[in-house]
């Protein structure tokens, strides 16, 4: 791909997300990052991979996070920031990693907030991924190997923290149409579908 373009993708438990966003990646010949944001940041930070593991796109404990933010993110000085801020810092020094990532390579980046860390960039195309509740839940269950009582659970435990943790960091909310360029129903185009349509829509970016 000779143009600088970033992908975030937010996506529901279940819809095929990180799927798509792997696939597209590997059409357009750009990179792919998931779970490498965590690696990464843990590297950069000093910090380690396991606390950034244990926060990942989960809402924050703190309340003192609105006090520490600047209006671009960036935190400011006050008394006690470590001993309060652990669940904030890891957000701060995560978004750091993934503003790098996205100024060095094309990339496509699955979740955690991208789209709002990144907002902004006139390369940056935002994309939400859903499905019909019933379909996620026959994807989990055949994924995880669980019953669909469990996978339904999971499914709505894992979209609760993932909209808790979207809803507080950024201004948008998470899956609403409006807070994205793009929104799929990944259960009416599937998987392979998405992926060409979401390459085309780069294509004429």
């Amino acid at each position: 791909m000779e143009k600088h373009l970033v992908i975030c993708i937010g996506r529901q438990f279940g819809s095929g997300g990180r799927e798509i966003g792997l696939g597209l990646a590997k059409k357009l010949g750009i990179r792919f990052y998931d779970k490498e944001i965590l690696k990464k940041a843990a590297e950069e930070s000093g910090i380690v991979e396991e606390l950034f593991e244990k926060a990942d796109e989960k809402p924050t404990n703190s309340f003192l996070y609105s006090l520490s933010m600047g209006t671009h993110g960036q935190a400011m000085n006050f008394t006690n920031y470590n001993d309060y801020l652990t669940n904030d810092k890891l957000f701060l020094f995560q978004s750091n990693t993934i503003r790098d990532m996205a100024e060095k390579d094309s990339c496509v980046i699955i979740g955690r907030c991208a789209d709002y860390i990144l907002r902004g960039r006139k390369d940056m195309l935002s994309v939400f991924i859903h499905a019909p509740m019933e379909l996620r839940i026959q994807r989990i269950s055949r994924v995880r190997n669980v019953e669909e009582d469990a996978a339904r659970s999971l499914i709505k435990k894992t979209d609760r923290q993932r909209a808790n943790y979207y809803n507080f960091y950024a201004d948008n909310d998470w899956g609403a149409a409006d807070s994205y360029d793009v929104a799929i129903n990944s259960g009416k185009l599937g998987v392979e579908k998405s992926i060409e349509v979401l390459a085309g829509i780069c294509e004429h970016l």
